[in-house]
């Protein structure tokens, strides 16, 4: 019996690696978790593939959160990333809804952490910053951006998607602009 629906592209065939950098972009949540694969190479960027992991709503939250796990581990496995970036949390109103997400956002960091990819942590704020030029933009101007910086001919869908490009576009933009963690836990918030 099939209890989540995963939906995601793969790399595109005859795609072949080359110098630069393969950054998974993740948009996390418990109920649909955004994902966005791009290169980064200097100042270019391309879009490689995007998509959702999805869990359906009537399982125990239990359940969602190990299939969250185990489609996460095998979207890395598949995709490859050099690096993965997140997106922090921020609540606003509901909070029981963040603690969920933050749930999900947990056993996220776990499978990326299991697949030995350098992860990096950004805020909304970080987020919109580096894809609009301003910290307070609306989700329309983001997803807006993340398609005329990539040239796509549509946004990505669903809105999780186009999110989680937009925290790997934060990610290519800033990674030239700072030092490296010396720390060695894995983990870097910027």
């Amino acid at each position: 019996m099939i209890y989540y629906k995963a939906v995601w592209a793969f790399l595109p065939f005859g795609f072949e690696r080359k110098n630069g950098m393969i950054v998974l972009g993740i948009d996390p949540g418990y109920a649909t978790i955004g994902f966005g694969l791009i290169t980064a190479e200097r100042a270019q960027v391309n879009m490689l593939t995007y998509g959702a992991i999805t869990t359906p709503a009537g399982l125990p939250l239990s359940r969602r959160l190990y299939q969250i796990g185990t489609d996460m581990e095998d979207l890395i496995g598949q995709l490859k990333p050099d690096v993965i970036s997140i997106e922090e949390l921020f609540f606003n109103t509901n909070i029981t809804t963040g603690i969920s997400v933050a749930e999900g956002r947990g056993v996220i960091l776990l499978a990326c952490f299991h697949a030995g990819v350098p992860i990096y942590e950004y805020t909304p704020l970080q987020v919109k910053q580096a894809v609009v030029g301003y910290g307070r933009a609306e989700k329309r101007q983001v997803i807006d951006m993340v398609k005329r910086l990539l040239n796509l001919p549509a946004a990505p869908k669903p809105d999780d998607a186009a999110d989680a490009v937009a925290i790997a576009l934060c990610h290519a933009r800033s990674v030239t602009s700072r030092l490296l963690n010396q720390g060695g836990n894995g983990c870097i918030t910027i």
